[in-house]
């Protein structure tokens, strides 16, 4: 039976478990969750991650995006505003359920707790976060 994650040869729950709880992707998940909206941008998750280069998070991302756990949502051409991001990163219906039927959520609230108290985000990074979203 296929869940919708994985990608579609029914990835074993124990090895879709040691995948998301890998360092750097479960550190984007979280950042997922910590996130007011639960839609960062890549830039966002950049800055969450400073010792992991731009292109790994990209990578990261796309690999969550593979295995249907993390999805992309953009903005229509006509929602796009110069100077803000048009795609951000939120987990699928598929991979909430995984994580939470894996006890992978528990800390959600405490996460977004902790994201209320970065006081020292970047100018760009505050804009962003208020940046329009698809609906």
């Amino acid at each position: 039976m296929d869940d919708g994650l994985g990608n579609g040869e029914n990835t074993a729950p124990r090895e879709l478990i040691h995948f998301v709880t890998q360092q750097t992707r479960f550190a984007l998940i979280n950042n997922i969750l910590q996130h007011p909206e639960q839609l960062p941008s890549i830039y966002v998750l950049e800055e969450l991650n400073p010792s992991v280069s731009d292109a790994t998070v990209y990578k990261h991302i796309q690999k969550l995006i593979g295995e249907g756990i993390v999805k992309e949502v953009a903005l229509d051409d006509d929602q796009h505003r110069q100077g803000y991001p048009w795609k951000f990163y939120g987990l699928t219906k598929e991979g909430r359920e995984f994580l939470e039927e894996h006890n992978l959520l528990a800390a959600e609230e405490t996460l977004q707790q902790i994201y209320d108290t970065i006081s020292d985000k970047p100018e760009k990074m505050v804009k962003y976060e208020n940046a329009p979203r698809p609906d």
